[in-house]
């Protein structure tokens, strides 16, 4: 347990020391390029700002995230039942992917003027929920026909087949793909947080450092986003070893 503890804990601290390191050889200031040492005062002139603004970027995030795990998991079923679906589904899934949703934030702007927070969590659900819709549905398409064939054979529903063989077998899938999700969620969410002019959180924190020359602010910025995507990615593994505990074979 300690090990799992003092290994990350010892990257991130050679990640700094070597950051550091790279701004001192330099010689940059640090309205070129902050360094670690100059986060704290950052952190701390502006603290009520980061808290405030890091916890509206974190539950917008976090109800986008959900959105896009009860939609996915949703579209993942249907894609991962029927082969019709899934062969009509597959190229507009892909090809609404491949958009860049950076393109989609003055669109989503005017259509929902004013709808800040509405439009912050369509963001964040529309980036992140493909990998669960494909990962769900990769799972359910290639289970074991047999399997399938005895439980109706011996009356189940095809509810009961999802339940007991279907839903086990996608879950580690399921949990890969919301790890991946997680992040792609703070994407989206900063995202728009940045480019609307009426944006509010970590992503506006961010914007008015930049406005500003505050480059301190802006990298402290960056580091609380990168604080709360861990954050939420540790969250998922929670889950995962709550509800797919059985598939981790780390440390076996």
């Amino acid at each position: 347990m300690l090990r799992k503890i003092a290994t990350p804990v010892l990257a991130v601290l050679i990640f700094l020391g070597l950051w550091e390191m790279l701004v001192w050889a330099n010689g940059w200031p640090n309205y070129k390029m902050a360094s670690p040492s100059d986060l704290p005062p950052a952190f701390w002139k502006y603290k009520e700002l980061f808290l405030v603004m890091g916890w509206q970027t974190l539950w917008r995030t976090v109800v986008g995230l959900f959105l896009a795990v009860v939609v996915g998991t949703l579209i993942g079923m249907i894609i991962g039942f029927s082969k019709l679906a899934r062969d009509a589904l597959y190229p507009l899934l892909v090809g609404f992917n491949a958009i860049p949703k950076a393109t989609l934030v003055p669109v989503i702007s005017l259509i929902f003027i004013g709808q800040h927070d509405f439009n912050t969590i369509l963001m964040a659900f529309m980036i992140s929920f493909f990998p669960i819709a494909v990962s769900v549905g990769i799972g359910l398409s290639t289970l074991e026909p047999e399997y399938r064939d005895i439980l109706r054979a011996l009356g189940a529903s095809r509810f009961t087949i999802f339940r007991k063989i279907a839903l086990p077998k996608t879950l580690p899938e399921f949990f890969g793909a919301l790890k991946v999700s997680a992040t792609l969620a703070f994407i989206g969410t900063n995202l728009v947080e940045i480019v609307s002019p009426h944006g509010r959180g970590l992503g506006a924190l961010f914007k008015s450092g930049e406005t500003n020359g505050d480059y301190p602010l802006m990298f402290a910025v960056l580091i609380a986003l990168a604080f709360l995507g861990i954050v939420l990615y540790y969250a998922v593994i929670f889950l995962e070893r709550v509800f797919a505990g059985w598939a981790d074979r780390e440390g076996r």
